[in-house]
This record gives C-alpha cells, structure tokens and sequence, in this order.
C-alpha cells in the first residue's frame, strides 16, 4: 500500500467514525424565533409528538434501530421537520437513528425527565435532588452532540392546575442547572425550555414565570404549550380562542410553539375514527401567527389507544390513517410558509408575576452541593431507566454515582443499588400518575380543553427500556471525539508511512 492509498483508506475511515453529518444546520434562537445558523432563515417547527408504545412502552424508541428504518420514511412523508420524544434511556446508544432523522432533515425535540426521575407534583422540593439532576445530566450527555438536537424539555405539564402551579419553582430550578451543565459539559449551547398544560388560571402566569428575570441562565429558552383548544370543522381562528392567545402572547420574549395541538374530539369515521381536519395548520403558518408562534407539534404519530393516532403499527407494518393524509397534505402546504414574518427582534425581558389565588411560585432553591459537582466535572456514569427514582429518596438523596466525564469506565449496579434505598415517606411514589410531571390527561369529549390538555402518560412505563441497550455504555453521540480519535490516527499513520 503507497502513501495515497493509505491516505485515501484512513479517510474512508474518517468518514465512517464520523457519526452525524451536517445536514441539519444547527438551529439559533434571535428574539422570539428561530433561524437556521447556515442559511438564516426562520425555522418554523412542523412537527409530530413520536413515542411508539405510548405509556405502556419499555422501549427507548430512539435506541431501537429497526424500529427507526421503518418510520422515518412515513415522518419524512409527512413534510415535518421535527419530531418530540418523550422519553429516552441514557444508557442505549442512538448513533444509527439520530442518523437516519438527520439525513431525514429532521430535528428532535427531547424531554429530560422519565417516568422514574421527574418533578413530583406532590412534593416537588423533595424530588428536586442530586439523584434527579444527575439522570437528566446524563440524558444531556447522551443527545449533546448531535447536531440536529433542537431543545430539551425541562417538564411536561408539572403544573396542571392552580393548586399545583408552585411545582414549577422547582421545574425553573432544573432548568437553570440544565443551562448551567450545557455551559460546562457541552460544545454548544442547546436550548432548554418547558412544556406546560394550557391551564387557563395559570396560562400568562406560568408563560412569563419561565420567561422572566435578570438571570438569564434561568430563563427558558423556548416555551412550548400543549393546546387543543381548535375542534373540527366547525371551528375557526376565533372559535378556538387562538386569536386571544395572540393577543395575550404579542409581547411574549422568548420562541413560542405548541408541543402538542391536534384535537380529537370530533365527528367520526365509520369505522370510530376521528376525522381531525387539521385546520388549525392553515392558521399556525401564516402571518395571523407567525409573529408570536414558531409552528407545532402534532399529538401523535402512532394510535395508542387514545385515538390521536395517525399511523397504526403492527409489527414491522405500518398502515396510515386519513388524519395521516390530511396532515400530510396541511403540512405541504405550510412547507412553502417562509420569512421573518413580524418576529420580534429586541424582546423585552420579562417582570416575574406576582402571586395570587391561582398563581404560586417561590424564590429558585440553590443547586445541590453535590450536584454542583456534576455541573463543573461532569454527570458519571448514566444509569438509565432501570435507575432508582429520585422521587424515593428526599430532597438529601445522594446520588449513586461520582461526578466525573460521560464513560463507561464505572460500573453500578443498579438493582442492587434500589434494593438497599429505603423509600422516604415525605415522597410520591414512582410512577405514580398525580406524582409525576411526566404524566397528564388527555381531553376526552365533554371535557373543558381549557382547562387541562393532552399530554404524555408514563404511569405504567417499565423501569427497563431493554432494547437498544449496550450494558452500560454511554450513548452520547461520539461525533466529536471519534472524529478527532480519527484525524490523529490518520496524521500518526501517515508520519510513520513516512518514516519507515
């Protein structure tokens, strides 16, 4: 082998351990919107909630690569741009799909906490613990450096209803320690927002709450709210009450979007299924809203027995419903929907609400002496959803692993680990469904979709997410350092060539 061959050879090499390509820009925030970094055009999120399995799911959806092949091409037919998951293990790998979502030209949205390590709504100040904070410092570590990672979700409806809304002292706190370990620990500044139930006592409350302040390390980057206020064909821009949420948002200062719309509570097909218009589309992309909402996330992509559905799957199959070509069709026609389109370029910031009969909320909590020390050197070694919960240990739990970078070089046993933790009785129990911030109610006919919106539920989701695992090994994206591992093998290879 001459040199140039062997050149040539180690380059192929390159570009294999190369595991992202750049077809998906990094995505930048500019006042209350977001551009693309390359082209700096306005991104408008199309986008659907995707979690085959639903609530009953052991399955880390972004880990199982089969699983991926087989419905990134109906996401992709679907003319969306981004997809939300609601729950990832740390410890699988998932180099092969984030691959295939980018070259999909698709970004994610991705939601920190599990089902076992969330913001408990029943005692948030005890969950708020180093134990919590390391798993979703790991789930940062493991999604960091792909490129087509949007933004990160502090939360999921913690606060959905008044008498909860001071939960969300808490989810701002993990919020800001999230910012601060992407600081440290990352080669890019991801965003971080959070994802809130569209209460109506509590809606401009909690909007502002995350968005106000001097500090601006704990300051959402985005908000996304879960709306389904827009019901069939007989509904409009007015009906809905989307014309008042203008209005109440025209000053909002950070990117505004809905992480779930798509009402189901409509006229049915003959065979039960909802016929869901997707009107709201026509509405969302367009200068009536573009000005405050950045796009949209559609709940969901595959029928879970709730009939928000737009795909059912049966195995490797995957049959689509009407839905499924009514949106296909809306989001076509929202792909041509381009430009800054009234944006605000110098938001101001915004003033903290006071509290009142619906709205509480409390000075932030420092961060945890010990998970400080994950913040400066980094969060160990990720457990995954076999982890103990968070929610089992007070607000003085110790974390079960050392602070250090995101390897595979310590092993913890983690059920030995949950059989010597003896539950506090000041916390929720795991997995609970008026515990967990992960969990929420979807409307159902006859409900007050004012009051509380759809949302992902987790109460019955197993501990193990098997599939996809690689015993312990992290799943962060190796892009980087494997990219860098390469280079130095190639220019080592060719020194040696030389010489000998």
């Amino acid at each position: 082998m001459n040199f140039f061959q062997f050149l040539a050879h180690s380059l192929t090499l390159l570009a294999i351990g190369r595991v992202v390509s750049a077809s998906t820009p990094h995505l930048e925030i500019r006042g209350n919107a977001f551009f693309n970094s390359e082209t700096n055009e306005r991104f408008y999120i199309r986008g659907v909630d995707y979690q085959p399995g639903g609530s009953s799911s052991t399955t880390d959806p972004l880990a199982v690569v089969e699983n991926c092949k087989r419905d990134i091409p109906y996401l992709k037919d679907l003319n969306i741009n981004t997809i939300r998951v609601y729950q990832i293990d740390n410890i699988a790998n998932h180099d092969e799909c984030m691959k295939e979502l980018e070259d999909a030209g698709i970004y994610v949205l991705l939601d920190l906490a599990t089902s076992k390590n969330s913001i408990s709504r029943l005692d948030a100040a005890a969950s708020y613990n180093a134990i919590y904070l390391q798993g979703i410092f790991a789930s940062v570590d493991a999604f960091k450096d792909y490129d087509n990672v949007l933004g990160f979700f502090a939360g999921n409806e913690v606060a959905n209803e008044p008498k909860n809304a001071a939960t969300t002292t808490w989810v701002k706190a993990a919020l800001r320690d999230t910012k601060k370990y992407l600081k440290n620990n990352s080669k890019r500044q991801i965003p971080v927002g959070y994802s809130a139930a569209d209460v109506a006592e509590i809606r401009l409350q909690c909007a502002d709450f995350f968005a106000c302040g001097d500090d601006a390390e704990a300051r959402a980057d985005f908000y996304g709210m879960n709306m389904y206020e827009w019901c069939g064909s007989g509904s409009s821009f007015t009906t809905s009450g989307y014309d008042q949420r203008m209005k109440e948002f025209a000053n909002y200062s950070i990117p505004l979007f809905l992480s779930e719309y798509g009402c189901n509570t409509v006229s049915k097909e003959s065979d039960g299924t909802p016929d869901r218009p997707f009107d709201e589309v026509d509405a969302i992309f367009s200068d009536k809203m573009s000005s405050v909402f950045s796009g949209g996330l559609v709940y969901e992509y595959s029928e879970e027995g709730s009939n928000y559905g737009l795909v059912t799957i049966n195995g490797d199959s995957v049959k689509t419903s009407k839905n499924y070509d009514t949106l296909k069709q809306k989001y076509g026609n929202a792909a041509k929907f381009s430009g800054d389109n009234g944006y605000n370029k110098n938001p101001q910031t915004l003033k903290c609400p006071p509290n009142d009969k619906d709205w509480k909320s409390f000075p932030l909590p420092p961060t945890p002496r010990e998970a400080e020390q994950f913040i400066q050197h980094g969060a160990g070694q990720p457990l995954g959803l076999n982890a103990p919960s968070n929610q089992a240990s007070g607000s003085n739990g110790t974390a079960l692993v050392s602070a250090g970078p995101h390897s595979s070089s310590t092993s913890v046993d983690v059920d030995a680990v949950a059989m010597t933790q003896s539950p506090d009785s000041s916390s929720s129990t795991s997995g609970s469904s008026t515990a967990s911030g992960l969990t929420s109610s979807a409307p159902v006919a006859g409900s007050n979709s004012n009051t509380t919106s759809s949302g992902f539920n987790t109460s019955t989701v197993s501990a193990a997410a098997k599939s996809g695992s690689h015993n312990g090994s992290p799943s962060s994206a190796p892009n980087v350092q494997m990219a860098g591992f390469s280079i130095a093998a190639v220019l080592l290879g060719a020194i040696a060539f030389i010489i000998l």
